[in-house]
């Protein structure tokens, strides 16, 4: 024989904290504290720049004076909020919110909807006066009672001199669909927080790459070790005024064997998709630059960032001697194909273009070639079809929701019939319908 239940009375201490848990997990209040904490702390990711080196938060948020006198970059960094999204009590706000819907399902909705699918019949003319809509009509036919309700659309069910019709049940199905998509979305998001990663790469045209310098990593972050990136060419076009207009990279995806699996040029807001990973043009920059010095061979002289008070330049040192004793400083702006040249006085020499020839300190500079490099931002988030697919069902749930769950009893006594109704939402609409229903009905002829 199976054990009885333990009653309030006899129950444990652990049986009773148990039951008060389960009850606080699935209380709607305790769901939208936990939805306006979520909320919250989103919030604050979005405010406080996050994944920068703890040197940038202590510079922008110092002791003293403290920001709002409390937000200081060491509580910032002693709190996680610089990775607010893979943050333990992040995510444990996350879980808490998806038992707090599943317990709700299982508790309130689910049992909702199995009690809205039972046939139940009203056998006593009593009940009908429980009922917000109820009529008593002398010489009327439960048959033709059961054809209008046909007409209107309801599932109908007829027991002897009992009828119950119902329509709408698709309207209990939208508040579990609801949750079912609210907790796909956090295993979403909770998936790309503990698998996905953010990584930054700069790389040569030409050149090929593999994705090392990660940025951010949840810790069961895995960057494929099986895939190799060419980047085959990269250009920036320009406005007629010389402003940039549009950068490209033209990447193809090669497996461990260097066969070609994916090919495509990028650009701003045009992404590059494959197997999960995305990769986005973020910046640019210039790697090298070839001259040749009268008849020498070509140099390929690399090239150094330089933050000057005309913008953003690039900066190379050219020896002007085998020995490498004596030099000139080259600048570079862009790619449009112009460098500046100055000697190690600061004093500027001249401008000099692709293809041109420059005479200078007795020797012929020519400019053979600017080589340009791709700035992409790569990101994994394996949750990305989760929280999408989340979203779709989520648009679907809330749609269901909105049909009316509408009920209809009858009753065939003696020469009485009774008629009562209720729905769960569209109060108006559904009286209207009812009403409808009693003057359609006639009485009997004889």
């Amino acid at each position: 024989m199976a054990s009885p239940t333990a009653s309030p009375s006899t129950a444990s201490p652990l049986q009773t904290w148990q039951r008060e848990t389960l009850a606080l997990l699935a209380d709607l209040r305790f769901a939208i504290l936990l939805l306006l904490l979520i909320a919250l702390a989103s919030i604050s990711g979005t405010v406080i720049e996050q994944g920068e080196p703890p040197a940038f938060y202590h510079a922008n948020y110092p002791e003293r004076p403290a920001l709002f006198g409390f937000l200081t970059g060491s509580l910032i960094l002693q709190l996680g909020f610089d990775h607010v999204y893979r943050t333990w009590w992040f995510l444990a706000l996350l879980i808490l919110l998806g038992l707090s819907l599943s317990l709700c399902t299982l508790r309130r909705q689910w049992p909702a909807l199995k009690a809205a699918q039972n046939w139940r019949y009203y056998t006593r003319p009593q009940q009908f006066q429980k009922l917000a809509l109820s009529a008593e009509l002398p010489a009327r036919d439960l048959s033709t009672v059961e054809t209008l309700l046909r007409h209107k659309g309801y599932a109908l069910h007829r027991a002897d001199h009992t009828l119950y019709a119902r329509k709408g049940i698709l309207g209990r199905v939208g508040p579990i669909l609801v949750h079912a998509s609210l907790l796909t979305i956090l295993a979403g998001a909770i998936l790309g927080a503990m698998t996905g990663f953010l990584a930054q790469e700069m790389v040569p045209s030409g050149e090929r790459f593999t994705i090392q310098n990660i940025l951010q990593a949840g810790p069961w972050a895995q960057a494929p070790a099986n895939l190799t990136f060419q980047v085959n060419r990269f250009w920036i076009d320009y406005t007629p005024k010389g402003d940039i207009d549009q950068f490209y990279s033209d990447i193809t995806v090669l497996d461990t064997q260097d066969t070609p699996l994916d090919r495509k040029t990028i650009h701003v807001n045009l992404p590059l998709r494959f197997r999960g990973l995305t990769l986005y043009q973020t910046d640019w920059g210039i790697s090298a630059v070839r001259v040749q010095l009268n008849n020498s061979p070509i140099f390929e002289l690399p090239v150094r960032p330089v933050t000057l008070s005309a913008g953003r330049f690039w900066g190379a040192w050219l020896p002007t001697r085998p020995d490498l004793s004596q030099g000139l400083t080259l600048l570079l702006r862009d790619l449009q194909g112009q460098a500046f040249l100055y000697n190690p006085q600061g004093q500027f020499l001249g401008a000099i273009r692709l293809g041109e020839t420059l005479p200078i300190e007795g020797l012929n500079l020519h400019l053979i070639d600017i080589l340009g490099s791709t700035g992409l931002q790569i990101k994994s988030d394996p949750g990305v079809p989760l929280v999408y697919t989340g979203f779709a069902l989520l648009m679907v749930g809330v749609a269901l929701s909105y049909l009316s769950h509408s009920q209809i009893w009858a009753l065939q006594d003696g020469d009485y019939l009774y008629l009562g109704g209720r729905t769960n939402r569209a109060q108006l609409t559904f009286e209207r319908e009812f009403l409808d229903l009693l003057n359609q009905i006639p009485a009997h002829s004889g």
